[in-house]
């Protein structure tokens, strides 16, 4: 975690599930932000520690995490972690009362959001699917970019609890539409690594200096987040921030299982993730996304 400001919002009793290299600076954020704080995670040695940092309380189940919350946030893995946490006699919504809101930050499917939501709304209880964007750098630094899905009432009551760890949360349509949006958020990333991979292998194939290269083009049309974050630590050969390979697969699948179901095209994409598959097949599950470059080398 690193310092910020937060805007005064009244304290909120809230849970957070999860505590990987997200959600634990996640909730850090909200425990600084001054709201009441319970984590769960499936390691419990991991959330003992972490109450012991932040002063949270932790507990051995979902439902017990849950019991009493006037928010529940949530980051795991993929759409079976979701539903583990969720669904069953152990799961938050058996703890959660009528009325309170679960927020999921996973990135997971669409159809399993629109699943959860329904699950919820059966038990009076919200449902936000809110996908995230901005990595482990914008987690602990409180500034994340938050697409959303779900009702209005329930993403208003969210908001000023989550600008906690947010930079922007947004509304963006009905339950499910906030991983449809993550989606399109890694489409637009693979195309752009994929490119700068290109470019940067070509201008060292080409004795260019590429430090310097891209110092030029970063500030023309070429431009990009990735340039200005990674471009530099590829042209290094380092590959150890954050987003892993492993990550970026799975999203790139629910992605082309989506296209599946919608009809769109996806031809470059779909080339991306083979890429990627190539990097892990060399030993690199857990390096960050930039590492498609490794393959050009």
């Amino acid at each position: 975690m690193n310092p910020k400001t937060y805007e005064p919002t009244p304290s909120r009793r809230v849970a957070f599930l999860g505590l990987g290299v997200m959600g634990s600076p996640m909730a850090g954020h909200l425990t600084k932000a001054g709201h009441q704080v319970t984590v769960y995670n499936r390691t419990a040695a991991k959330a003992e520690a972490w109450a012991k940092q932040h002063g949270g309380a932790f507990k051995a189940t979902p439902r017990e995490a849950a019991a009493g919350a006037d928010i529940v946030f949530c980051c795991v893995g993929n759409d079976a972690d979701l539903r583990s946490v969720v669904l069953g006699a152990d799961g938050a919504l058996a703890g959660m009362k009528p009325g309170a809101i679960f927020v999921d930050h996973t990135t997971a499917s669409a159809d399993v959001a629109r699943e959860l939501y329904a699950a919820a709304k059966a038990l009076g209880i919200a449902f936000v699917d809110a996908p995230v964007s901005g990595g482990q750098a914008g987690a602990e630094n409180g500034l994340l970019t938050v697409m959303c899905g779900g009702d209005q009432p329930a993403f208003d009551a969210v908001k000023p609890v989550a600008m906690a760890f947010s930079r922007a949360f947004t509304l963006m349509g009905a339950p499910g539409a906030g991983q449809l949006t993550k989606m399109v958020n890694q489409i637009c990333i693979a195309g752009l690594v994929q490119g700068l991979s290109e470019a940067i292998a070509f201008g060292q194939k080409a004795g260019l200096d590429m430090n310097l290269v891209l110092e030029v083009i970063g500030k023309g049309a070429a431009q990009s987040w990735q340039m200005d974050n990674r471009g530099k630590t590829m042209v290094a050969g380092e590959f150890n921030f954050g987003f892993a390979v492993d990550w970026m697969r799975k999203d790139l699948g629910l992605v082309l299982d989506e296209a599946k179901r919608n009809g769109a095209r996806l031809p470059v994409t779909a080339l991306v993730d083979q890429f990627y598959a190539d990097v892990q097949a060399m030993g690199g599950q857990r390096y960050d996304t930039s590492s498609l470059i490794k393959r050009l080398k």
